[in-house]
């Protein structure tokens, strides 16, 4: 492998790591936006139960105003009734009928101001709540829009990184990427180490026989960790060690 192989290896790891800190950052939004939005949420869900037993009871008002209306109805036929009977049984058994008929209008009208004043309470609760709800939500307005923002940019910057990732992966032989990529593919952080100015593996410490050192240092072939398995790269350059170089 050239170093130019190794120098790309190690740039694909660091995008790689990027891409993954970043992944990990926008997994952790939503968790802190569900903490911002609590009390707006549980506020919301008051503001929709009330509103659901609104329905309820104005649905049971129209129930009860047609009931009135057809007994009410009823009343005037059996009036009418009451006027053209022919003997005292057939009156006795309309008047029965009429004054069973007022006591259940009766009963209903008494059931439907109840039913009133229960709506009006209800709609004066919910008047309540959802003023409640807007205050929550204008406080925690500033705080979702800041959070949202941060995450398109984290968003933006992945695309970004996979793009460039793209282009630095297509300058690597199928085969050694294959290799990175199985190694990446394992659950590991570390693809590429480094060996350590001493001869050992930067990921694991553990030492490299000589041959093989050797062998790192002149790009050989590529040549795995035999103790963690990472693909092992020539010792970083230090700071300094170039400009020697050039002064001898």
């Amino acid at each position: 492998m050239t170093q130019q192989t190794y120098t790309t290896l190690q740039e694909l790891q660091r995008l790689d790591e990027e891409i993954d800190r970043i992944e990990a950052r926008i997994a952790e939004f939503q968790p802190l936006l569900d903490e911002v939005e609590e009390p707006a949420r549980d506020l919301r869900g008051e503001v929709e139960t009330t509103e659901d037993r609104l329905k309820e009871l104005k649905v049971e008002e129209d129930r009860l105003e047609l009931g009135v209306k057809e007994k009410r109805e009823r009343l005037e036929k059996l009036q009418d009734r009451l006027r053209e009977v022919r003997n005292v049984r057939e009156e006795a058994a309309v008047q029965a009928e009429l004054d069973m008929v007022r006591r259940s209008v009766d009963s209903d009208e008494q059931e439907a101001l109840s039913l009133l004043d229960q709506l009006r309470k209800l709609e004066d609760r919910l008047e309540e709540q959802q003023g409640e709800l807007d205050d929550a939500l204008e406080q925690i307005e500033p705080r979702r829009k800041e959070l949202e923002e941060e995450r398109e940019e984290a968003r933006e910057r992945l695309a970004t990184l996979k793009v460039k990732r793209e282009e630095v992966a297509g300058q690597i032989e199928k085969r050694d990427r294959k290799v990175y990529e199985r190694i990446r593919s394992g659950g590991r952080d570390v693809a590429v180490a480094p060996l350590t100015h001493d001869g050992a593996c930067s990921n694991c410490y553990g030492m490299v026989p000589v041959q093989r050192q050797n062998e790192i240092r002149h790009g050989a072939e590529m040549i795995r960790c035999e103790a963690c398995g990472v693909i092992l790269a020539p010792p970083t350059p230090v700071e300094g060690d170039e400009d020697d170089e050039d002064g001898e």
